[in-house]
């Protein structure tokens, strides 16, 4: 997966935006305020830290030892950072992208569940 389908993939979600509040070359993603995705798309190797079950991200590193490790500057229990381009399939980085952003959701306040639901 490349720099640019991980930002689109990101933006893909419904009411997910991009932001830069800690520098310009950190992209955070967001739904409703809350992140879900942080990378910077400069960055060799790539990767993106991402919110996970904690115990899917503890058998997550355990299955992919060192493409997989807890979150950087995150909490290790809730976040992992994966390398994105260091062989992990595109199909498993979509997936783990797909589900942080579904466990954001999950915690946001009922209103702004029901108005991500609306087309």
């Amino acid at each position: 997966m490349t720099p640019q389908e991980l930002r689109a993939f990101c933006l893909s979600f419904n009411a997910a935006v991009e932001n830069f509040p800690f520098d310009p070359q950190t992209s955070v993603f967001k739904v409703c305020g809350r992140l879900f995705a942080l990378t910077n798309l400069a960055g060799r190797p790539l990767k993106v830290n991402l919110k996970c079950d904690p115990e899917d991200a503890v058998r997550l590193r355990t299955e992919h030892e060192g493409l997989i490790a807890p979150g950087w500057h995150m909490n290790k229990r809730h976040w992992n950072t994966v390398t994105v381009d260091g062989g992990l399939t595109d199909r498993l980085v979509r997936e783990l992208v797909e589900d942080s952003y579904d466990l954001v959701v999950t915690g946001l306040p009922r209103a702004d569940r029901l108005r991500l639901d609306r087309p």
